[in-house]
């Protein structure tokens, strides 16, 4: 008989789950503002509220993280993590972060001024509140098919180039410092980005001498989708996809909390010296100095181990076969989800989920306290909440898309965890007709709000 498929590692240490009983969750939530990021983790039976440093670290790693350097200037897991960076992404300088977000804060302090535009494929949320802080405007250029969670488009992070010259012609080209390609990109449903597109942004790009940034957190993720579903990659690894997607690009920020699988990290790869240069500034003043960034010795050493890990193919295999079992387990129920799957989660289609829920009653924030308050999964929502207010109206933006994101933590739950949140899911979706109301928000922040706000049922 044919073998079948089984998982690229065996588990070495367990962390206990307590479950917990609908009416606790009832109350948890309440008490929460009905806002899942309140919640605290021993609330949560199954947590997908985020694949951002949450995964399970190798023997490997752990075993590098007892040879870390921890001095000041100069340590070698400095230096083993910049060749680890310059090996894998082709960036001759790197600056050390603590996580990503710190990433867009250093080089978009040396980039990024009042009254520019930065286009790119739906920034997500702490990238366009790095933009929107520093007063310039995010500009989405995805491409249409993206926003249509039933179209089966191989590559749905592409960026339209017609969108992206539209916008290259029409503002001041000094006002464009650079686009952004976020691989893979995560607010159209972890979709990746073509390797045929990411030539094709650069090369316009470079027609009009605008720098190409890759967010680069699901980096690897994307050299495998590009390796199983693009012409002529097939037979190419996974390491020599990504130092060719890389080619294209200026500089990457990255959160090494994702494909890196390490719980705390990030870094920025250059190409120029003298961007390098201006953007050590920054880091000295945000992060720390240039040999460690706010990262210690032995974050480092994990770090770079975890980036020879991360661009391994049966890992890869692994990781995103578990990420299409959850999503054709929804599927097969019929319960509306992007696709095809992402690489790092299953994006439920709230609007055609409970599509007599006005969008002013935050739909996807919705399904997401139901799906808590069902089985104790946590999720989150990537919907108006998220989208937060325009920063000159302070409306509400309503995007084209309301989902929730079911992101699943790297070589961390089995599939039974998998058939544990389809069922929850499927069992709301079985009395979503009793779901007749969704929240209003009582208290927000400015910026970022989702991750604090407050709501109350309406």
């Amino acid at each position: 008989m044919e073998l079948p498929f089984a998982e690229s590692y065996k588990i070495k240490m367990v962390e206990p789950l307590r479950r917990s009983q609908r009416h606790e969750r009832e109350q948890w939530i309440k008490d929460a503002h009905y806002n899942l990021f309140n919640l605290r983790s021993d609330q949560v039976f199954v947590d997908l509220l985020t694949d951002s440093g949450t995964g399970a670290m190798s023997d490997r790693q752990w075993s590098e993280m007892m040879l870390g350097d921890e001095s000041y200037a100069g340590a070698s897991s400095y230096f083993k993590l910049k060749n680890a960076i310059t090996d894998i992404t082709g960036f001759d300088f790197f600056l050390p972060t603590h996580q990503g977000r710190a990433a867009e804060n250093v080089l978009f302090s040396a980039m990024i001024n009042s009254g520019d535009f930065i286009p790119g494929n739906a920034h997500f949320d702490t990238t366009k509140g790095h933009i929107e802080f520093r007063k310039a405007t995010a500009v989405d250029c995805t491409i249409d098919e993206a926003f249509d969670t039933t179209l089966d488009h191989p590559f749905k992070g592409n960026i339209d180039l017609n969108k992206l010259e539209k916008v290259y012609t029409t503002h001041p080209i000094e006002k464009i410092p650079l686009i952004i390609i976020t691989v893979t990109c995560n607010t159209s449903g972890g979709q990746p980005v073509s390797m045929q597109n990411i030539k094709e942004v650069a090369a316009l790009s470079k027609q009009y001498g605008v720098k190409v940034v890759f967010d680069a957190a699901r980096f690897a993720e994307n050299a495998y989708f590009i390796k199983t579903r693009e012409e002529g990659y097939a037979d190419k690894s996974i390491r020599e996809i990504v130092l060719e997607m890389f080619s294209y690009g200026d500089a990457m920020t990255m959160s090494s909390k994702k494909d890196a699988i390490v719980n705390m990290g990030g870094f920025i790869g250059i190409r120029e010296e003298a961007l390098f240069q201006k953007a050590s500034v920054f880091n000295i003043m945000f992060e720390g100095f240039i040999t460690y960034g706010g990262m210690s010795g032995r974050d480092m050493n994990a770090l770079a181990q975890g980036l020879y890990e991360g661009t391994e193919f049966d890992y890869l295999e692994t990781r995103i076969r578990q990420v299409a079992f959850l999503g054709s387990l929804l599927k097969e129920a019929g319960v509306p989800v992007q696709y095809p799957f992402g690489g790092h989660a299953i994006f439920v289609d709230a609007r055609r989920f409970l599509p007599h829920l006005p969008q002013e009653q935050y739909i996807a924030q919705t399904l997401a306290v139901e799906l808590y308050v069902e089985g104790g999964v946590r999720g989150v929502e990537i919907g108006t909440i998220m989208a937060d207010r325009d920063p000159s109206t302070r409306e509400n933006r309503y995007p084209n898309l309301e989902l929730v994101r079911l992101a699943i933590p790297r070589r961390t739950y089995t599939n039974n965890h998998m058939r544990y949140v389809a069922a929850s899911l499927i069992n709301v979706f079985e009395r979503r007709d009793q779901i007749t109301s969704g929240y209003e928000i009582t208290k927000e922040a400015p910026i970022l709000r989702h991750f604090t706000v407050q709501l109350k049922k309406k």
